[in-house]
């Protein structure tokens, strides 16, 4: 256990989804431990989670500030290392800042912030702390994206000149359509959410993957996006063209308000050369397409595939790999630089790009407010 990171949890107990997705993904690489954190806002609750996992109880803590102090009073050595945030968008900021500040390394849910300024405050402190901070852009880590940026990088498909994502998931439909369902969504309160509902939550995902596989930022963006109810605050639907900076197009629709859809994000980028295609329901599968020529399939685990799939890759052919496998790797990628080992290129997501997904939320909803307009994305 002495060659385990100390892991701590905020939020992520009892009744989290998110939470046991990062418990397992911690545990994936078996280069954590957890050790105890605020597990719930309800003290009680925390205490029984933190006993249901066979907890030290004295580690399991009422508020952020409270775990600060006492872990920072204990021996180096024994201090948790790594904390995670897995709370509510509103609360990512002051408990960031707060954790960095007194140097804990983090892994923090997306968005990063509710604000471009806030992500920049972090950026600027994590780079003076010297401290890690991964963010949980979970489709990063599936083998077959890492594959489809591999190839990217390796020419494969040519000049990028087309790229296209969707996300479209239908969950908000079923409570959206009468204003005191609406009322008890967390993700359509802005004091909760932030600045965005669909764009914040799903359609930054398409953004961040687009700039993660391609190797290209987006510069421009003319937005488009629905509320669907002139009462209702934050847009549960949008459609959003780009302008990336190597001339090239490109678009991302996103939706919660699709009605049946599950989590359908898929990305297509179209190069010179070919394409590739890859969709999250089916992550197994990355469909390369080549001009003249039968389109091919390229699979996890087989040594046709890049060092850096195949190093993402944890269980031999054939045998599916999902949402928690994704999360693992980017786990083990902040393990890693934790323990020593130099930052590899798109192990896992930054503070960087936590600044350029608020950047792009909120240049979105400049575009649709303007009445569809261009504008930066800074």
């Amino acid at each position: 256990m002495d060659n385990k990171i100390k892991l701590g949890l905020i939020g992520g107990g009892l009744s989290s989804f998110i939470g046991i997705v990062h418990r397992v993904a911690a545990y994936m690489g078996e280069n954590y431990v957890l050790i105890g954190g605020v597990f719930d806002v309800d003290f009680d609750k925390g205490n029984q989670f933190a006993k249901q996992l066979d907890l030290d109880a004295s580690r399991s803590y009422p508020s952020l500030d409270i775990f600060i102090e006492r872990e920072l009073i204990l021996p180096v050595q024994d201090r948790i290392q790594v904390v995670s945030i897995l709370t509510p968008n509103f609360l990512h900021f002051e408990m960031a800042k707060k954790l960095i500040s007194a140097g804990f390394n983090v892994i923090c849910e997306k968005p990063i912030t509710v604000t471009a300024d806030e992500a920049r405050i972090l950026e600027k402190l994590v780079e003076e702390k010297g401290v890690v901070f991964g963010l949980t852009h979970t489709y990063t880590g599936y083998p077959m994206v890492r594959q489809m940026k591999s190839m990217i990088a390796q020419g494969k498909i040519g000049r990028i000149q087309k790229v296209d994502a969707q996300y479209y998931q239908g969950w908000i439909n079923p409570c959206i359509h009468q204003e005191e369902e609406r009322k008890k969504v967390w993700r359509l309160n802005p004091k909760m959410s932030g600045l965005s509902c669909c764009m914040g939550d799903i359609g930054v995902h398409a953004f961040n993957l687009i700039e993660y596989i391609t190797g290209l930022e987006i510069d421009k963006v003319l937005a488009d996006l629905d509320t669907l109810y002139p009462e209702n605050e934050l847009d549960v639907d949008g459609t959003t063209l780009l302008r990336m900076n190597n001339g090239s197009r490109g678009v991302i629709t996103a939706s919660q308000i699709a009605t049946g859809e599950e989590n359908n994000l898929s990305i297509a980028v179209y190069g010179d050369q070919g394409g590739l295609k890859w969709d999250q329901e089916h992550p197994m599968y990355l469909k390369h397409l080549i001009e003249g020529a039968p389109t091919q399939i390229y699979k996890p685990g087989n040594s046709y595939n890049s060092e850096f799939a195949l190093d993402s890759t944890k269980i031999a052919p054939g045998h599916p790999e999902g949402l928690f496998d994704a999360m693992g790797n980017i786990y083990n990628g902040v393990a890693a630089v934790v323990k020593g080992k130099p930052y590899r290129e798109g192990a896992f997501p930054t503070v960087h790009d936590g600044v350029r997904g608020m950047s792009f939320v909120e240049a979105v909803l400049s575009s649709s407010s303007q009445g569809q307009v261009w504008v930066e994305v800074s």
